[in-house]
């Protein structure tokens, strides 16, 4: 739960001012900055290259992807008791499950299913929460705390359970399990937007653009929200790891609708399930990339908050 931050004081202070030096002795700016960080943070690398492969086998996935995404090539070698695993059938190194699909596909077509759960459900909340918090911190009084008191009410809510009830009211579908995910998302970018832009707003910057007679919407818009948005940014990185697997947990749930055989990889979870005992194959590695999916984002994210941070970057 995000919390307006005290004005720095003692040791944040001179760190502040250490950076603000740095920076000018080196000539570049805070962007340029935070870049230079991450090209030497070792995990954002690591971070990097998971999330940039990723996009690129979702992106590819007509390409490199063996089969369609529904289709059933292997169904003739599928039998009650035995399922085919890795390298038992030539064509189809991963094996296939239990209706005949070739593994490696499934995998390859539920990265892009991934991938658009992901980046469409944490838009819908960036968006929405980015609107919520900027009244919140531009008005204050009586719309502050309103908005505040409904965020509150919604985090009362556990995030997951909150996605389960919006995907159980409005249906079965990829679309519901957006709307769910990204609503739920809604009430972390609110309250990080509106504690930032309040801590913007008593800035030096501000008090002088105040003085010099620039009205609120204005100052808001040109000053405070570009000074305030780097914190929704990184928390954006972040919350698409949590996407991707909340966008599993609800198919595993049986909420992402569609058939069977589509590929996605919490509805190859849900299916894997009974056939732990003769292919647990098929529970392992859509698990294995929903874990390795959300490693990546999360490093990166959490290398660009370090980098972002002026308490790490002034040492």
């Amino acid at each position: 739960m995000s919390a307006v931050l005290p004005p720095a004081q003692g040791g944040e202070v001179l760190d502040t001012v250490a950076v603000t030096q740095a920076e000018m002795k080196g000539g570049g700016g805070f962007w340029s900055d935070v870049l230079r960080r991450i090209r030497r943070n070792p995990a954002a690398w690591i971070g990097a290259v998971i999330v940039l492969l990723f996009l690129l086998v979702a992106a590819l996935a007509p390409v490199i992807a063996p089969y369609p995404e529904t289709a059933l090539p292997g169904t003739e070698f599928i039998t009650p008791t035995s399922i085919p695993g890795i390298g038992e059938v030539d064509g189809f190194p991963l094996g296939l499950d239990r209706f005949g699909g070739d593994v490696l596909s499934k995998l390859i077509w539920g990265a892009q299913a991934s991938l658009l759960v992901g980046v469409v459900s944490t838009a819908l909340g960036l968006v929405g929460g980015m609107l919520l918090g900027l009244l919140a911190g531009t008005f204050g009084g009586w719309v502050d705390t309103l908005i505040m008191r409904i965020v509150d009410i919604i985090l009362s809510v556990p995030n997951l359970l909150l996605a389960v009830s919006i995907a159980a009211i409005l249906g079965q579908t990829p679309s519901a399990v957006m709307i769910a995910i990204g609503a739920s998302q809604v009430p972390i970018f609110a309250r990080l937007l509106r504690a930032s832009m309040l801590q913007q707003r008593s800035a030096e910057y501000v008090l002088s653009a105040q003085t010099l007679g620039l009205g609120r919407g204005r100052i808001t818009m040109s000053h405070v929200l570009p000074n305030a948005i780097g914190p929704v940014i990184v928390q954006g990185t972040l919350t698409l790891a949590t996407a991707v697997i909340d966008a599993a947990a609800l198919s595993f749930l049986g909420l992402g609708g569609g058939r069977p055989e589509t590929a996605e990889w919490g509805r190859m979870l849900t299916y894997a399930q009974n056939e732990l005992a003769i292919a647990p194959q098929l529970a392992f590695l859509p698990g294995i990339c929903i874990a390795v999916t959300a490693l990546g984002f999360t490093l990166f994210g959490e290398a660009l908050r370090e980098a972002m941070d002026p308490r790490t970057r002034a040492r």
